[in-house]
């Protein structure tokens, strides 16, 4: 029989036990397997997400012409609507059109803009604008530091060399005077670069135009200028061709 001495000495020899030297593989090997297999996303991750290569829209203001209001841009803003705006990105510019383009109407237009960025968050504004408007919006672009945010600038039927009927009312309208051929207004928009900047430009133009006169005092250099064909003044604001031509620049 054997004693509890020699019993003890019976057992086989117990194992070694696994050095650091031994183990780190083994460590190495389970930390590259663990991050080897896939996560799980929450399922809401993704929601909302921008889509990649789709750049944000600008959004539109809209500039009306003299003695108008912003319900004139009625066709324009259904047919925007249409293609894809909201009422959060389209917004109509309205003011007294009996002041002065360069001393008071270009500085408001620059405050409307600056609140319309304010409240969309927008780097940029497109600018689309008809008649006197146009030549509000070009002083602004042009001399008010509007080159630095607008994206797009569109003129429908703008004087934007002055227009020979504007004489009829400029003994009493500071409008009607920026309006005529050789004004202030239009000598400046007109001297050196007529398109500054970065700015995208396109005019709208009609060679039945009765307000504007001559017909090509609306194109300007460097702009994407584009006859509608022979239209009424104010037919070029509720014109399909026109709306689809402006939709289009817009995108470009």
């Amino acid at each position: 029989m054997l004693t509890a001495r020699q019993r003890l000495r019976a057992l086989p020899p117990a194992p070694a036990l696994l050095t650091l030297p031994v183990l780190l593989p083994v460590l190495l090997a389970l930390l590259t397997l663990c991050l080897a297999l896939p996560t799980a996303s929450p399922a809401r991750a993704s929601v909302g997400a921008p889509s990649v290569g789709v750049a944000p829209r600008d959004p539109v203001v809209l500039v009306h012409g003299y003695n108008a209001d912003p319900g004139v841009w009625g066709a324009l803003r259904a047919d925007l609507r249409a293609a894809g705006y909201t009422d959060a990105e389209l917004f109509s510019f309205g003011y007294d059109t009996h002041q002065s383009v360069n001393e008071v109407l270009a500085g408001r237009l620059a405050a409307y803009v600056d609140q319309v960025r304010r409240e969309t968050g927008a780097a940029k504004v497109d600018v689309v604008s008809h008649s006197f408007g146009s030549l509000v919006s070009r002083w602004y672009v042009k001399f008010g530091g509007g080159a630095n945010v607008v994206d797009h600038w569109v003129s429908l039927a703008g004087p934007n060399r002055g227009t020979s009927t504007a004489w009829a009312c400029a003994l009493w309208d500071q409008a009607c005077r920026d309006m005529t051929p050789g004004s202030y207004v239009v000598k400046n928009l007109n001297s050196g670069d007529e398109t500054p900047g970065a700015v995208k430009y396109a005019t709208f133009w009609s060679n039945c135009d009765e307000i504007v006169n001559p017909d090509d005092s609306v194109p300007l250099a460097g702009a994407a200028n584009t006859p509608v064909g022979c239209l009424k003044h104010n037919d070029l604001l509720g014109d399909d061709t026109t709306s689809a031509g402006v939709r289009a620049f817009l995108t470009l």
